[in-house]
């Protein structure tokens, strides 16, 4: 009993936004992509389409963080999933393309994310969803999700790959294809497909995005939601593409899986955006618990917390993910990316701690 009872003890330590998850299959998507489905923990993943999970391994001596997102919905698929793409000189998603195995256990975060929406039965919606690369995966979970919830919906997917053998999830799209025909429409652009390819060939241009959204023949869609993810270069060439055809901005989610911090913060600074950088006292409430330490002059707020050992949520540690996500009760902060926060969540004075550094010295931040 006593021993139980330690177990239970430590698996909590870190609080209760962290989990133990099985592994329960591993599926070879491409040659260097795989996804990672989990058995239902008790109770149940609690996620929405298009959120993220972070990954907690130990490896090297020193503990590495990563999110990824949900390919799987809550809605169709009765085991959460992650799919992962080898990055080169990735020490997580290599360690995760070639050592899982089903019966493994990962800890992860809960998961987080905005990248996702809510859906309705009498909805008539035309979801245009546009991916490059591992951007279809959150895609995934929310294309299945909008085709199960609202069959007055239609969705018209451009998924942008570099070949035929790297189309993740091709099997799964060609039976979605096939059980919802005349609900969704998938166009695929392969960059450097092979000479049997007879589709969009090249990397997507705004004018082939405008072309295929004309084409789509929805005249009874009441409202336009676009959900773009992937590369920079897909990403700003459809946003460009929904800008010129009128699309509301408010209508337009998207979502990154790199920024350059350092570069957006020396942008920042030669702009004279930037506030001092003085080391300054500040107090962190983390879960009821109170902190006062230090962030020397140039550190984060996260990074000086974790110096202190202080247990402080975070994952990618570039402003994307909003794991490190706090509220600013009091004082003020030079907040260098934004991008995982929507604006009602800026509004109410939500901050990152991985790119905030103090800008005064009267700072709480209370993180729930």
């Amino acid at each position: 009993m006593f021993n139980l009872f330690k177990k239970k003890k430590e698996e909590n330590k870190r609080g209760d936004q962290y989990l133990s998850l099985k592994v329960r299959e591993v599926v070879k998507e491409t040659p260097d992509t795989v996804t990672i489905y989990f058995e239902q923990p008790e109770p149940y993943l609690d996620y929405k389409p298009g959120q993220y999970l972070t990954v907690i391994l130990e490896l090297g001596g020193k503990e590495e963080r990563r999110s990824y997102s949900l390919c799987t919905s809550p809605f169709t698929d009765p085991h959460p999933g992650i799919t992962v793409k080898k990055v080169k000189g990735g020490l997580v998603s290599n360690y995760l393309n070639e050592q899982v195995r089903p019966g493994k256990t990962l800890e992860i975060m809960k998961p987080l994310g905005n990248f996702t929406t809510d859906f309705h039965s009498k909805n008539k919606n035309h979801f245009v969803m546009v991916a490059g690369g591992s951007g279809i995966t959150p895609i995934m979970g929310l294309t299945k999700s909008v085709l199960v919830n609202e069959p007055l919906s239609k969705v018209t997917l451009i998924y942008c790959s570099r070949s035929e053998e790297q189309i993740i999830f091709k099997k799964q799209i060609e039976s979605l294809e096939s059980k919802y025909e005349g609900k969704l429409q998938v166009v695929h652009v392969l960059s450097q497909p092979s000479g049997d390819w007879t589709g969009l060939k090249g990397r997507l241009k705004k004018d082939m995005v405008k072309t295929i959204l004309s084409e789509s023949d929805f005249p009874e869609i009441e409202e336009s939601k676009c959900f773009v993810c992937g590369p920079d270069g897909v990403m700003d060439t459809a946003l460009a593409g929904l800008a010129e055809m009128g699309i509301d901005q408010k209508s337009i989610h998207k979502e990154s899986f790199y920024l350059d911090l350092d570069a957006k913060e020396e942008e920042l600074k030669s702009q004279g955006k930037l506030s001092p950088e003085l080391t300054r006292e500040i107090e962190v409430v983390v879960e009821g618990q109170t902190y006062s330490f230090e962030v020397p002059a140039g550190k984060t707020i996260l990074e000086a917390g974790l110096d202190r050992e202080i247990n402080m949520p975070y994952s990618c540690q570039s402003g994307l993910c909003t794991a490190c996500r706090g509220r600013l009760v009091s004082g003020k902060v030079d907040m260098i990316e934004d991008a995982g926060l929507s604006a009602s969540e800026i509004e109410a004075g939500y901050v990152l701690c991985c790119s905030s550094k103090p800008a005064s010295s009267d700072i709480k931040i209370v993180i729930e």
